[in-house]
């Protein structure tokens, strides 16, 4: 019996809906493979451990996870608690602190859902963003001086280092090299910021020659836009900076159809600590509650930790049927559907207990 130690935070807004969802799909895997064990534990951190506490999670937090195989997260985010106190408060310390410095973020288009862009279906659209997750635009530094004068500064410095880039070019270039096309685009905006980018462009020229089997090209992240709407089969596996990744895999959620089926993992390619798991769309307050919530992108994220785990019968296992329960039509409104939360999940669970494969 395989056995894995699995943290899960369910967290804010639909988090606690759908890690719920996750978690009920787990179980079914352990039950129909019979020879591997998650052994779950829950921490309510999030915005009302925070209105309680004054704190996201507590001050020895990271002590507490260090010991689990894999994070399952939620959301993070509240109406009424400012994002920078969430998001800086419980999700960034544990990227950082564990050092997930690679974002890894998958997009197709599942079969049943119909994506915004004409002409593209199943097939076309299937890409690997990886994102820089330790520094760039998101390390932090900076500040503010003179508050509330007419002269008030604030200052946001986005740090770039050589080992900071060299390890995220070098993840993306063996994962393009571990994909059939062999295909990776380096995203920066080096004509207008001339330092950190063109640093970003240099270093990726040098990893390239250590993968002669790739083939690689540069955009500029504006370009990249336009790329991703009007030419997506020409795309695979992209690589950029902690800001631009965020915006772009959103856009590459959005044209697969929905936020509701796109997965996230935040990995420490190294396993000196546990990597975390997360669906991207967030809190979503706007449905929370209604039972409605897509949980695909929570059951995608699954599989992306149980591939981290090396639990390929399992991950295969799940995505299979997932894209199963999609292309019967068992879908949420996000994707045109009707149905809940709950039903997803149970098809789900039904896919995974009748497949013979």
């Amino acid at each position: 019996m395989r056995e894995y130690a699995i943290a899960t935070i369910p967290a804010d807004g639909i988090g606690p809906e759908v890690i719920a969802a996750g978690t009920t799909v787990l179980a079914s895997l352990e039950k129909r493979l019979g020879d591997v064990k998650f052994n779950l534990e829950n921490f309510e951190w999030g915005s009302d451990y925070y209105k309680k506490h004054g704190v996201m999670m507590p001050e020895d937090g990271l002590k507490q996870l260090r010991k689990f195989d894999a994070i399952y997260f939620g959301a993070v985010g509240a109406p009424d608690v400012p994002d920078h106190v969430t998001l800086w408060g419980l999700r960034l310390p544990i990227c950082q602190g564990f050092d997930q410095y690679a974002n890894v973020r998958p997009t197709k288009i599942l079969p049943g859902i119909t994506p915004p862009l004409r002409n593209c279906g199943p097939g076309d659209l299937d890409w690997v963003i990886v994102r820089e997750n330790s520094e760039g635009e998101y390390s932090g530094n900076g500040g503010r001086t003179h508050r509330g004068l007419p002269e008030e500064v604030g200052t946001e410095v986005a740090i770039f280092t050589r080992v900071g880039v060299t390890r995220i070019m070098r993840y993306a270039f063996k994962l393009a090299q571990s994909r059939p096309r062999k295909l990776l685009t380096v995203v920066t905006k080096s004509n207008a910021q001339r330092h950190g980018m063109v640093m970003w462009d240099e270093i990726a020229a040098e990893v390239a020659q250590e993968f002669p089997d790739v083939t690689w090209d540069k955009m500029l992240v504006d370009a990249m836009t336009v790329r991703m709407t009007l030419n997506p089969k020409s795309l695979d596996t992209i690589v950029a900076t902690n800001l631009h990744a965020d915006i772009l895999s959103d856009l590459a959620g959005a044209l697969a159809g929905s936020l509701g089926v796109a997965p996230t993992a935040n990995i420490d390619p190294e396993r000196r600590f546990p990597s975390m798991f997360e669906p991207i769309h967030g809190s979503a307050f706007d449905i929370t509650g209604k039972g409605i919530a897509n949980p695909v992108a929570t059951f995608w994220t699954a599989v992306q930790m149980l591939d981290h785990l090396g639990e390929a019968d399992a991950s295969a296992r799940l995505m299979r049927a997932v894209e199963q329960v999609t292309g019967s039509g068992v879908l949420t409104p996000d994707v045109g559907g009707t149905s809940t939360t709950k039903d997803v999940t149970n098809a789900v669970v039904d896919a995974i207990y009748s497949s013979n494969v």
